[in-house]
């Protein structure tokens, strides 16, 4: 029996020594490389396996590897399997693994357009930023619900090289200024629709952030791509998604100071190929003083379907209508009682993108934009307002290993009016073609240029270059992390207004041999991760020069009591400084950022100096030379608070009425929001902006709104696939 016994236990023995070998034999494996949709290899993407069929709740788990390749050793049966990345378009697939298979499974991924770590806008393609080479500030929906912005403007006042002026409290005229172009030299899309003027600027004062999902800013001259109006930067609006099975809504109300009263609704979700969103809000404040209310509505929708992964349309709505009092410069005059502000502001944009090869891709696009205001004073009349932009857009994408070339196309139609002390009407038709291309020769470097001729009615055809490059100087990890350079290098151009071009008032005759005016900017920079990327630091250096600029010159004529003004291109400016940002992740759920901006431009040559505005060597209106902006905040479980706090230094400013006033001084505002969750979707909140009540001027004789306090509730019905 003693042989036998221990015959027995060595066998067992045996058999436990060699069953984990023995499993490891029949295991079947799967293995390959992730990659984007020109090829570059993605780290860190999470590959999922889960059991199917089986009441198991394992799971096999591994990470794609710097150059995108991965393995993973599954047990024999069905799974589903799942790539997931940030950046890029979650991707599943079903496998069937029979024992000691080993199947190369490549996967592809698409890239997330509103995934914050993505750029749309700087690119013929999307790319992720650090892909990028021109300077790109990205805010999501994130940032925006913790600041519990309202409008647009006040999230932008806020982002480095941005300087804002508002003509009023609530509902003036609100212009925008990046990186010291002027007003109209930032091409604005609302979902790759253009709105801005017919050769103008943009008014972002009745522009909510109601169903909008995020805000990419461009710096430096992108009209390689965009043509007209880019002459110093892009800002893109994009709005919300549908992404759950189950509807999702949400209803919110809150009243405040000023007897201020804002309320309304988002509604979104997904079905099958459908995706849908839309939203609705109404705004009003009696405002701080004499004829100084202001009523807001937003309406917005963006739906799409899907025929296939490859193959989708999408139509995009968004209507912005205000109607506000303006009591003028009320720090130097007495207010105007009657004068008011109708704003109107709509834009559409229906896409198609699909595929045809695992290579090209294409979209085409059909966009209008539509403006109509109307300013009363009493009793001197109205001035009307109304313009109009629609055009089509077409691109093509050819994705090759570690590139891509993009190819597209153009039109335009602009159509506007102005009545007020005459009636004007100017028609264009625009059109261009562009070439865009992308290569990465070493992992470390990806190279970039591209080029646009544009055919405008005004100033006949144009070409405008643009080129950039991104290194990766050092991959790490630890304190010391990665550091990336970026250089890039652009023209602009920008058409002249419809006043500029075809006024027929015999004092003030429009000239139809206006040159486009034109920009070179030049931006280089660095960004340092640090500590485990818990810190970045990014610094960029730019230098802009601003040539042809038109400018009104007066000279004495008979018949014409104010002289007879005459429109040229003559002259000359420049903008140079720097822009510093940083972002800190003290706590896992605190974090602090900030940012710094200098500055320094200068007006380089003025044919109105002899007026003593702008006299060669003075600052640009209204930019500052100094400003900054630290935003602390902390998310703890159910409950979020966050203080930001902002600063401007001194600016030029004049006020255009003769006092003379030509410095506006700087000042620091401090911004408190806070929300508490109570569960069952409900959640209590509340802000208050200018907390310290400071009394300040974004433009000489114009006060900003003093110290408003808001609190809110919010219900959210959360779907989930």
């Amino acid at each position: 029996m003693k042989p036998t016994i221990r015959r027995c236990a060595f066998l067992a023995f045996l058999f436990f020594i060699l069953s984990p070998y023995s499993q490891a034999q029949s295991n079947a494996q799967i293995s390959g490389q992730v990659t984007d949709a020109s090829g570059y290899a993605i780290a860190s993407v999470r590959i999922i396996a889960q059991p199917q069929g089986t009441r198991s709740s394992q799971t096999y788990e591994t990470t794609t590897a710097s150059d995108g390749t991965y393995s993973l050793a599954l047990p024999p049966g069905s799974y589903h399997a799942h790539f997931e990345h940030a950046t890029f378009v979650p991707h599943h697939l079903t496998l069937q693994l029979a024992p000691a298979e080993s199947r190369k499974l490549d996967v592809r991924l698409e890239i997330a357009q509103l995934s914050e770590n993505v750029v749309v806008t700087a690119n013929g393609q999307p790319l992720e930023v650090s892909q990028t080479p021109a300077p790109v500030d990205l805010i999501g929906r994130e940032e925006i619900d913790q600041r519990q912005t309202v409008l647009l403007p006040d999230l932008l006042a806020t982002q480095p090289g941005i300087a804002i002026t508002r003509t009023g409290t609530v509902g003036g005229l609100t212009t925008v200024f990046v990186d010291g172009g002027n007003s109209g030299f930032t091409k604005v899309l609302v979902d790759g629709t253009p709105i801005n003027l017919p050769g103008g600027d943009v008014d972002f004062s009745n522009l909510t952030l109601d169903n909008v999902d995020k805000v990419e800013i461009v710096h430096g001259a992108e009209s390689a791509l965009y043509g007209t109006d880019a002459m110093s930067g892009v800002i893109q609006i994009f709005t919300h998604r549908g992404t759950t099975r189950t509807p999702e809504a949400a209803l919110f109300a809150e009243g405040g100071s000023f007897s201020s009263v804002r309320g309304g609704a988002q509604f979104s979700g997904a079905l099958a190929g459908f995706d849908y969103s839309a939203s609705g809000s109404y705004f009003h404040t009696d405002g701080q003083g004499v004829n100084d209310a202001d009523l807001i509505r937003s309406y917005t929708g963006n739906v799409g379907y899907s025929f296939s992964d490859s193959n989708q349309i999408r139509l995009s709505v968004r209507s912005n209508s205000s109607f506000a009092g303006t009591p003028g410069q009320t720090l130097l005059l007495p207010a105007d009682p009657s004068a008011f502000y109708d704003l109107q502001q709509l834009s559409a944009n229906l896409s198609w993108s699909f595929q045809t090869s695992a290579h090209w891709t294409h979209r085409v696009s059909a966009t209008e934009a539509r403006y109509f205001s109307n300013s009363g004073f009493p009793p001197f009349g109205n001035a009307l307002n109304q313009a109009n932009r629609a055009g089509g857009w077409a691109q093509s994408t050819y994705s090759f290993q570690h590139g891509a070339f993009t190819a597209g196309y153009q039109y335009e139609v602009e159509n506007a009016t102005s009545s007020g002390f005459g009636f004007v009407h100017g028609h264009r038709n625009n059109q261009g073609g562009f070439l865009d291309g992308r290569w990465s020769p070493i992992s470390r470097l990806t190279v970039s240029a591209g080029a646009r001729a544009e055919d405008n009615t005004s100033f006949g055809t144009r070409v405008v270059p643009r080129a950039g490059a991104v290194l990766a100087v050092r991959y790490a990890q630890g304190f010391w992390g990665d550091t990336r350079a970026r250089v890039s290098y652009g023209q602009g151009i920008e058409e002249p207004t419809i006043l500029e071009s075809f006024n027929t008032d015999p004092c003030s005759l429009g000239n139809p041999n206006l040159r486009p005016q034109r920009s070179r900017t030049l931006n280089v920079g660095v960004d340092q991760y640090l500590a485990d990327d818990r810190f970045r630091v990014s610094a960029t250096y730019f230098a802009n020069q601003f040539r042809d600029l038109i400018t009104f010159v007066v000279v004495p004529q008979t018949g014409c009591p104010f002289g007879d003004t005459q429109v040229l291109n003559t002259d000359l400016s420049r903008a140079r400084g720097v822009n510093f940002s940083a972002a800190m992740r003290l706590l896992r759920w605190l974090s602090l950022n900030g940012n710094y901006s200098f500055d320094d431009t200068r007006v380089l040559r003025s044919s109105s100096s002899s007026t003593g505005v702008q006299v060669p060597g003075d600052h640009l209106l209204r930019r500052p030379v100094n400003s900054g902006n630290v935003w602390l905040n902390a998310n703890y479980r159910d409950f979020t608070f966050n203080v930001n706090a902002y600063f401007t230094g001194v600016r030029t400013d004049s006020d255009f009425d003769g006092f003379g006033l030509t410095r506006n001084p700087g000042y620091a505002r401090f911004d408190v929001a806070s929300s508490y969750s109570i569960g069952r979707g409900i959640s209590l909140y509340a802000r208050a902006t200018n907390l310290l009540d400071k009394q300040y001027q974004d433009a000489i004789g114009f006060p900003a709104l003093g110290r408003d306090v808001r609190v809110g509730m919010n219900y959210r019905f959360a779907g989930k696939n």
